[in-house]
């Protein structure tokens, strides 16, 4: 069946790497080229089985598989396809079909509901970066057949540099703008030379489509430069960017264990409590002058207070350091000074988040490679945005039980010969 491709996605429809990452800014007809991909393979006369997926099965209906409908609408092929919407969605020509799958049933499943694609070839996932890497690795470690090559093709605008799409794929160079200058945190995703035998990247925005976009759809992209520069780099040009809009702690780094543990200066300790929800965190910092180091210690949900305490014996916390605690929690203070140990009410008098967030970032901050979750959250604890979506100075409780925990040590440290500490 013959199909007017863009020329930009031509080593979709010619090669067969394992992994086509299809990834740039908006209005780039992703979306569209992939539907074409499907469609094409769908009519050969090869072996195709192919899955038609999002995470959650419910918005499959209306992306990528109504994309495909609609270009078997254009092509004039309705008569010669199946199509069934249910129980399940399917497109079919002869023995080959294409299926609309999802990671998971609903947006409320908290694991996986995916069974084994063994014998599927082709995977198509729009909004790939949605999608966990363990939800990932699952998928791809089940795709097995041996009657043609296997394909999977992702489908996503440019997530954080944090990302796994990011980390697995990709090494990230610095965004220039046409000045040669460099756009302050964002960067150009380049395939890593390592996976360049079974990957290939598409990566493109909307000026490689500009004949399929309306002229003020373009006009409104384009003015985004001026208004809304993040978005206009990220989302529109199709850049990753250093983390989420807002983010709180853009600068800190990462150093080798080994060197935090070789600092000699005295280790204070940040907790922050959780049980059901949420996390314990515990972490533990190192300071001198405006330098900060961190280490995670603990990061687990569900721990009584005797296991607190247990814990901390295992990682062999001295009895006499400081441990500064969410004051919130005073019945689990006292209870683990009951076992001896030196926890102190956090300073959380009023202001006393922004201030000590301020206090923060002041600091040069280092944290150790091992500290997976103080990774993550400094990446993701970013300030509530206004109306206009700006950073506002005040932060969104959520990517802060380690962030928590930093923040009482350094905070309530620094207070404690203030008069009117507690």
């Amino acid at each position: 069946m013959l199909q007017r491709v863009n020329s930009h996605y031509k080593p979709l429809f010619t090669q067969r790497p394992r992994y086509f990452i299809l990834m740039g800014g908006r209005g780039a007809g992703r979306s569209t080229s992939a539907s074409q991909y499907a469609l094409a393979r769908l009519g050969s006369t090869e072996y195709f089985r192919c899955a038609a997926m999002r995470l959650v099965l419910n918005d499959v209906r209306n992306s990528i598989f109504q994309d495909i409908l609609d270009q078997i609408d254009l092509q004039e092929l309705t008569k010669k396809v199946v199509v069934r919407e249910a129980p399940k969605m399917s497109i079919a020509l002869g023995k080959n079909r294409i299926d609309g799958i999802g990671f998971r049933k609903s947006s409320g499943d908290q694991k996986s509901k995916l069974k084994s694609l063994a014998n599927y070839n082709t995977v198509i996932i729009e909004e790939a970066d949605e999608v966990p890497e363990e939800d990932f690795m699952q998928l791809d470690d089940s795709l097995r057949t041996i009657k043609t090559d296997i394909v999977i093709v992702l489908l996503l605008n440019a997530p954080p540099k944090n990302h796994w799409i990011i980390k697995r794929w990709f090494n990230l160079e610095p965004a220039l703008d046409p000045e040669g200058k460099p756009i302050e945190g964002f960067y150009r995703p380049v395939l890593k030379s390592s996976v360049a035998h079974n990957t290939i990247h598409i990566g493109t925005n909307y000026e490689e489509n500009y004949q399929n976009l309306n002229e003020t759809t373009i006009a409104n992209f384009e003015g985004y430069k001026t208004t809304r520069p993040d978005h206009y780099w990220n989302m529109i040009k199709g850049l990753v960017s250093e983390g989420a809009r807002g983010r709180i702690f853009k600068t800190w780094r990462t150093i080798p264990d080994k060197e935090f543990d070789e600092l000699p200066y005295p280790s204070i300790y940040g907790l922050d409590f959780g049980f059901t929800n949420h996390p314990t965190a515990l972490v533990e910092v190192k300071q001198h002058n405006q330098k900060v180091w961190l280490k995670e210690l603990l990061y687990e949900p569900g721990l009584t207070n005797p296991k607190i305490s247990k814990r901390l014996t295992d990682l062999g916390v001295s009895k006499t350091a400081p441990i500064y605690a969410d004051s919130a929690e005073p019945k689990s203070i006292q209870e683990i000074s009951g076992d001896g140990w030196n926890i102190l009410p956090a300073d959380k008098g009023p202001d006393s988040i922004s201030a000590g967030l301020d206090m923060l970032l002041e600091k040069e901050v280092a944290y150790t490679e091992s500290s997976t979750n103080i990774a993550k959250e400094s990446q993701e604890y970013k300030w509530a945005l206004d109306r206009n979506k700006e950073p506002t100075n005040t932060p969104i409780d959520a990517w802060n039980h380690a962030m928590d925990g930093v923040r009482y040590a350094v905070f309530t440290d620094a207070r404690k010969g203030f008069i009117g500490f507690v």
